[in-house]
Order: C-alpha cells, then structure tokens, then sequence
C-alpha cells in the first residue's frame, strides 16, 4: 500500500483522526517561528493518547531544519518520537548521528532543471538510501523547509521512480490532485500538510479523502519502520 504521512498535526483531535484513517505517519514541526510548529508539551500529549487510544500502529515524526543535532535529540526523547524528519540543507554525515529512523526531505526547484541537476538528485537519493534513510522530495521555496503547498516539476519524480528510487512524495499535494500524483509517479509513500486543510486547520473530511485515495494503488516494496 502506498505509504501515507499527515504532516503539520497540532491537535490531539487531527491525529487521532489521521490514525483512524489509517495513516502510516503523523508529522509534528518543531522548527521555531513556523506557523504549525507544535510546543513540546502538546506534541508529548498527542504522542501518549495515540499509543493508549490508537488501534492502528501510526508512526509519529518529528520535524526540524538545519537544528543542533543535541536539540533533536533531546525533543525527540522527550515527547517519545517514532522518527525525526529533516527539511533543511543537512548533509548526509549529520543525518547519520540521528539516533532514531530518518526521513530526509530533498528540495526540487520549480522551475525548470536541466540533466545535470537531475543526475545530481538521483546521486543524492542513492546516498542517502543506502544510510537507510527515506526520502521526501518536496518543492524549493526559499524561507521555507516544506509546508510550501505548492508543487515541483512531477517529470523530474517519475523519472527517479522510473529509474527504481524509492522516495515520498510532497509539496502542493491535495485529494484532488493526488490520483493524478500516484497515477503518474507511482511514489512509495505521499506527504501533505497544507493540502488537508481549510482556513489553516486540519479538516477530517479531507483527511478522510486524502487517504482514501491512497489505498486504492500498491507501492513498491521498501521500508517498512515496523509498519
């Protein structure tokens, strides 16, 4: 099944629906001054109902950019992270003291790219696969680590899953683009924030279509994190 991460969570109520739903991850960012970071405190209480309430094993991420590797860690231990995701320029030596699963987010300019930067990204993926860590290709927006609500170029995506590299997928993701997404890309996993939301918050129903959707097509064998 393709895996499905509901990234952005800041309530108690949008996670405990996204599990329900059948969600593979909840994202939770603790990037300072973002306008979905999450305090320490609530996160620590979103992650203790899901483990005493939840019936489907959902795996709960942490999100940080360019953050002192101290830092994650002790946020991660303290409010009991699955996983932490990274969204900002970390290189590959850094992601590797991270002592708990990795996702790491790998930025796609929208405009267009030439060959050379194509062949650069699939280099990238390959490094960072073979450390054991996922990939989530998502849109370039300068100021931002993810959250852009916008998409990149999806031939540059195809290509890679084309080529056998296994990656999420993120960036301007909706449920009513996200047939079209899966359709073409054929991605191991989708990521969405913005694109299940009305007014800045989390809405169910589009939570509940969003996954939905995903379960109509298989992915491709892969990591698994005991999902």
């Amino acid at each position: 099944m393709i895996k499905v991460k509901i990234c952005g969570i800041r309530t108690t109520e949008a996670a405990l629906h996204a599990t329900e739903e059948g969600a593979d991850f909840v994202g939770m960012i603790f990037v300072p001054n973002r306008r979905r970071s999450i305090a320490i405190s609530d996160a620590k209480n979103i992650v203790e109902r899901l483990q005493h309430v939840s019936k489907h094993r959902t795996l709960t991420v942490g999100l940080f950019a360019n953050q002192p590797i101290s830092a994650i860690i002790e946020i991660s231990e303290r409010v009991g992270l699955d996983m932490v995701q990274l969204c900002g320029d970390e290189p590959l030596e850094y992601c590797d003291q991270i002592p708990i699963p990795l996702i790491k987010s790998v930025h796609v300019p929208k405009q267009a790219v030439d060959a050379e930067f194509v062949e650069g990204l699939a280099i990238k993926l390959e490094q960072f696969s073979k450390a054991g860590h996922i990939i989530a290709l998502d849109t370039l927006v300068d100021g931002l680590e993810g959250g852009t609500g916008s998409s990149f170029n999806w031939d540059i995506a195809n290509h890679l899953s084309k080529d056998g590299y296994e990656f999420m997928l993120s960036g301007g993701l909706d449920p009513d683009n996200l047939a079209t997404a899966i359709e073409k890309i054929r991605p191991w996993g989708v990521d969405v924030s913005s694109g299940v939301e009305t007014e800045g918050e989390k809405d169910e129903a589009k939570i509940s279509a969003f996954i939905a959707i995903c379960r109509q097509l298989p992915a491709t064998s892969g990591w698994e994190g005991g999902t």
